[in-house]
């Protein structure tokens, strides 16, 4: 993947390795192509404070492994993506990092001077709505620049997850009998 440079026209798209992430790459990538921006992809990364080992003693997890880690699997995603893309889109120049952190907190503070924000319409939350998800509301609420959400390819019900299926059945109750 090439680098890119800070001019203020990057494309930045928040990834958390779903079909609605990917669905934001490509939209992104095209959108960089469109703008003659680069495309900085960002995966927020949030280690667990500490596991337990066999034996019962705490192993305390090393964020800069693992985020080296984070990054390295959502790059390779990413360049499956890429790979399925046209010439004039694969030529985009595509940078991965992933960033310790909050995701919403993390993509707000990534677009600070970008051209635009690109997220998918919904993430990997417990919350399975088919509405706008909890990381896309709040890039959309308090992004420095403009934010699109893309909306995931639809896919056929017999390929269909238990995730793209979740809202299928009918609305999502919420209020104070829920």
């Amino acid at each position: 993947m090439d680098t890119i440079g800070d001019d203020g026209g990057t494309v930045v798209v928040g990834f958390d390795g779903s079909r609605h992430a990917e669905a934001a790459v490509r939209w992104a990538i095209a959108e960089g192509g469109r703008r003659g921006a680069a495309v900085r992809v960002v995966v927020a990364h949030e280690p667990p404070d500490a596991w337990m080992t066999t034996y019962g003693y705490p192993l305390i997890a090393d964020s800069g492994e693992l985020r080296a880690a984070v990054e390295e699997t959502a790059r390779e995603r990413v360049e499956e993506v890429r790979a399925a893309l046209g010439d004039a889109d694969r030529a985009v120049p595509v940078t991965v990092v992933a960033i310790t952190g909050p995701a919403a907190h993390v993509l707000t503070q990534e677009a600070q001077g970008a051209a635009v924000l690109v997220v998918g319409h919904r993430g990997r939350g417990g919350l399975r709505s088919a509405l706008l998800g909890s990381v896309g509301l709040s890039a959309v609420l308090h992004a420095p620049c403009p934010v699109t959400v893309v909306p995931a390819a639809p896919v056929p019900h017999e390929e269909a997850t238990e995730d793209d299926l979740a809202f299928l059945a009918g609305p999502l109750p919420a209020g104070p009998l829920a």
